[in-house]
């Protein structure tokens, strides 16, 4: 069974950065990609960003696209979000996931098979 556990989310002013961590466990982290995704009350759940197996390869939403950056740890199983230049509509739990997919981007919620149990993010104005 896999488990992670985001962390670092919080209460920061527009214009300001967070970092927000996730933590896997077993022994396969770095068979994955890993997925960032977002969700604000009464909107459905958003992607955010993904990172490939190695970390080579990443693919954000337009939406925070130069703000955000995603990358990995394979040592820690660790998948991290930096995300800089908050604006109050990035207000959202924030949940990191995995994905089986190799081939496509994998923005669609329904192509990640494991989940973390989310951390709040906000950003006052």
């Amino acid at each position: 069974q896999v488990q992670l556990v985001e962390s670092g989310g919080g209460l920061v002013q527009a214009g300001g950065s967070l970092r927000l961590s996730c933590a896997a466990s077993g022994r396969t982290f770095s068979n994955y990609a890993m997925g960032w995704f977002r969700q604000a009350p009464g909107k459905e759940r958003e992607f955010v960003a993904r990172i490939g197996k190695s970390g080579g390869s990443t693919y954000y939403a337009d939406s925070v696209k130069g703000r955000f950056t995603i990358s990995r740890d394979n040592a820690k199983s660790t998948v991290y979000l930096q995300m800089n230049s908050l604006k109050p509509e990035d207000t959202a739990v924030y949940y990191c996931a995995r994905t089986s997919r190799t081939i496509t981007i994998a923005l669609m919620p329904w192509e990640y098979d494991y989940w973390g149990q989310g951390t709040q993010v906000t950003v006052s104005s």
